[in-house]
């Protein structure tokens, strides 16, 4: 199964790719289970209406205006011109980071947030992200509440835009201990706290950082947030603070994220430990979080199955959970919430009991992804959470993303690609087998690391 991060480039050779192909091949003949017939897809904006409106400039006096919108101007505008004026917007936009004004802080910020969101930028943040992340790094320690909750998110954002490089892993390195010791910190706000969260763990997960230091480190900081929700030991839930649910949940994710990048003799210690723990957290109050703690189950699960294939959950209770959860009609509950909550533990159950995923695709310009497993669905999922909308743009033109998804360098559209289209289940074949090939090959390099795990 698929388990990791962007590795160095040309991580998979084309041999093992040609096997993995022929064996899927093989496997689709033999109607494995694991893959439900039906394909459940994702409605989304269409590419235009994911690159207009998105990026606003805030002066330092008051008002924002489009980036793109002036940047891109009419048809008449010529691409080279349209560019410049787009670079110089942004220029304008971490030069408002420096700002003395709050607002106008954070006006740059939000600017950036959409910017890095509906665009790839690599060129222009390569020469300029020293000075971004410096700012991010002074709106970290010094913002306001809502500043700070930005700030994360935008650093997580220009991450993405270096590709894990080396410099997305040096920019970590500096702002990390600032996330950190906001995320420890119980007296800080809690909406800081969860931007802090997923910023370690996507951050953690796209670093190109061979070591295991940084990822047990990771592991163990946001296990001491969510763990707090485990049951006493008397085996009863503790009353949940305001706002901790949330915290927990952005933690639980963040975490599991992180997970799919362990050895398998780190995931063994893993499953036994946090699995019966993470049953009691299925009656938790907040059904966000009830949600996310069954999604993870899912995934620890299925990352067991992958280690060893006999293996069965033998917990009658666990199926008894899933199942109530599954059909929960209480009438205390919202329906709204009882409707997602019955949808995702459906899908648990019937993995937990059949092995079976319901495959989502995703589709982008003239490609698309298959979601098929706990773990691409927790990858997809953790990129979609922070790319919002644009994360379909970022499938298409991002070799970060393309390259965790198997997708190859982006596509070069005209006439003659057009004309040479493969079908959809040939498509599916190759998505899958590039990301279990790359994978596989990352995940010796993780095996060397286990000993210091």
């Amino acid at each position: 199964m698929p388990r990791g991060k962007k590795g160095k480039r040309g991580s998979s050779k084309p041999g093992s790719l040609r096997q993995e192909v022929l064996q899927l091949h093989l496997l689709a003949k033999a109607s494995p289970k694991g893959v439900r017939n039906g394909v459940k897809g994702e409605s989304g904006a269409s590419d235009d209406e994911l690159t207009s409106d998105v990026v606003s400039h805030c002066s330092s006096a008051s008002e924002c205006t489009s980036v793109l919108e002036e940047g891109l101007g009419g048809e008449q505008v010529d691409e080279q011109t349209a560019q410049e004026e787009t670079e110089d917007k942004l220029k304008q936009c971490i030069d408002n980071l420096m700002d003395k004004s709050t607002k106008t802080r954070l006006g740059g910020l939000e600017s950036l947030r959409q910017a890095f969101s509906s665009r790839v930028l690599y060129d222009f943040l390569t020469e300029r992200r020293l000075t971004i992340t410096d700012c991010l790094e002074r709106s970290l320690k010094k913002g306001s509440v809502e500043e700070q909750a930005a700030a994360a998110t935008v650093f997580t954002l220009l991450c993405i835009q270096l590709e894990g490089g080396d410099e997305a892993e040096e920019g970590f390195k500096m702002v990390r201990p600032i996330l950190t010791a906001i995320l420890i910190d119980n007296g800080a706000n809690v909406a800081v706290r969860q931007s802090c969260a997923r910023a370690l763990g996507m951050c953690c997960y796209v670093s190109t950082a061979e070591e295991g230091e940084d990822l047990i480190k990771s592991l163990a900081l946001l296990e001491s947030v969510f763990t707090t929700s485990y049951p006493n030991r008397e085996g009863t839930l503790p009353t949940p603070k305001p706002g901790s649910p949330a915290l927990h949940n952005a933690a639980l994710q963040a975490w599991s994220l992180l997970v799919t990048l362990c050895p398998e003799s780190r995931l063994t210690v893993l499953l036994d430990h946090h699995l019966p723990k993470l049953q009691a957290c299925l009656q938790s109050s907040d059904v966000n979080y009830r949600i996310a703690v069954g999604e993870t189950i899912a995934l620890l699960v299925e990352l067991r199955r992958d280690i060893d294939e006999e293996f069965e959950l033998d917990s009658e209770s666990m199926c008894e959970s899933l199942k109530s959860l599954a059909t929960d009609g209480n009438k205390h509950r919202a329906k709204n919430d009882r409707r997602k909550q019955r949808s995702v533990f459906r899908d648990v159950l019937h993995y937990i009991e059949n092995e079976e995923f319901n495959v989502e695709k995703i589709s982008f310009g003239m490609e698309s992804v298959y979601i098929d497993s706990w773990m691409r669905r927790r990858i997809y999922d953790a990129f979609k959470e922070i790319l919002e909308s644009g994360v379909r743009h970022h499938l298409q033109f991002n070799p970060l993303l393309r390259d965790i998804f198997g997708l190859g360098p982006p596509l070069i559209l005209d006439a003659t690609v057009k004309g040479t289209k493969i079908s959809r289940f040939e498509k599916h074949l190759f998505n899958s087998a590039a990301f279990k090939a790359r994978t596989k090959q990352r995940s010796k390099v993780r095996d060397k690391r286990a000993d210091v795990m």
